[in-house]
């Protein structure tokens, strides 16, 4: 987290680590830990959790530094994320709703909305291109503006215009080519990311 430039608000999302895992869940050792936080059950009220690989062989290169978040990691045989079998795809920091802002950012990802929380800017997280879902949407349209951040590819540019096709106060904002909202963080700074808004 804090080569991601993330550090700060780790303790703010919770995040942990499987030390060991219980029978039947060995696959997760390893892995990083990210709660999805109900705020309406207090601090410690949690939906569902995902877990993240951050083995060396995947996240660092021949010398030991990370890769992220300027370089792609190389999760070669296994994809990055594993959920609880069965869960369905649900919006990661819904606190961020109930702040009291005008506006909200929404990524795709959870560093990413990590990355924006981290410099004042209230964020969600969905989880993947295909995984917004319709009935999310209620919760955005009493936001004056909704920023949807599209990661600098064509699935995220795309996924970001057909979210913005069903939400009539949003703005799509596109980082540049090959750029999230962390590796912009990492890149630009702080002020750099808040302006790409109009902060």
């Amino acid at each position: 987290m804090k080569a991601r430039g993330l550090g700060d608000v780790a303790d703010k999302f919770t995040l942990g680590y499987v030390g060991s895992a219980l029978t039947g869940h060995e696959q997760r050792t390893g892995m990083l830990v990210l709660p999805y936080l109900r705020p309406a059950n207090g601090p410690h009220g949690v939906a569902t959790i995902r877990f993240r690989c951050i083995a060396d062989e995947c996240v660092r290169d021949e010398h030991g530094n990370y890769l992220a978040p300027t370089c792609k990691e190389n999760h070669r045989g296994h994809g990055k994320y594993l959920t609880i079998p069965g869960d369905q795809p649900r919006m990661f920091n819904t606190k961020a709703l109930i702040t009291g802002s005008s506006s909200i950012v929404i990524t795709e990802g959870e560093f990413d909305a990590m990355a924006w929380e981290s410099v004042g800017v209230p964020a969600i997280a969905y989880q993947g291109t295909s995984s917004w879902r319709d009935h999310f949407i209620p919760a955005l349209l009493g936001f004056e503006t909704v920023y949807i951040i599209a990661d600098g590819d064509t699935p995220g540019i795309e996924a970001a215009e057909k979210l913005a096709a069903s939400l009539p106060n949003s703005k799509v904002i596109v980082l540049g080519e090959g750029h999230d909202s962390n590796s912009f963080l990492h890149e630009f700074g702080a002020v750099a990311l808040r302006e790409r808004i109009g902060l």
